[in-house]
């Protein structure tokens, strides 16, 4: 579909909005024809609305040679609030308590959009990691966590009696 400018002002709004409705009807579809692929497919416009509509802040994922960076953006968030866990070799969980610090009248605010509370996110990881070496750093409501990939086993060999 061309958006006329003039007529459509928010253009690349409407794209992605067409975009979610192609989405949604295409998994309606798979849905009652029985298909058994209904997840997302990576990289799509779910992926990159999905955190901020579920109130989840965002994270990056990267691989450099012996190890994994996550990156997660927590705004508004003080370090001794943050909490990471290694729930197994491929799920990392971060969370977060976000509290308001001044009571004040409801009354007296115009406008208030500001989210207080817990947020927590697991992420899959594309690989085996291990907690020894691990190393995070919070600065500016930016958490980077580093940690080893999971040393390769090379097997071990079966004597033959």
């Amino acid at each position: 579909m061309v958006w006329n400018k003039r007529r459509y002002p928010f253009g690349s709004i409407g794209r992605e909005i067409d975009e979610m409705m192609s989405e949604m009807e295409s998994r309606f579809q798979d849905m009652f024809s029985g298909s058994q692929t209904l997840l997302p497919e990576a990289g799509g416009v779910s992926d990159r609305l999905m955190p901020a509509i579920k109130g989840e802040f965002r994270v990056d994922v990267c691989d450099h040679n012996d190890e994994l960076v996550i990156v997660a953006d927590i705004p508004g968030v003080q370090k001794e609030d943050v909490r990471i866990r290694l729930f197994d070799p491929r799920t990392l969980e971060i969370s977060s308590e976000r509290s308001s610090e001044k009571k004040e009248e409801e009354e007296n605010y115009f406008m208030r959009e500001r989210i207080f509370g817990s947020m927590c996110r697991r992420v899959r990881l594309p690989v085996d990691v291990v907690l020894e070496g691990a190393k995070a750093t919070f600065t500016n409501g930016v958490l980077e966590i580093r940690l080893l990939k999971s040393p390769k086993e090379a097997g071990q060999s079966i004597p033959i009696e």
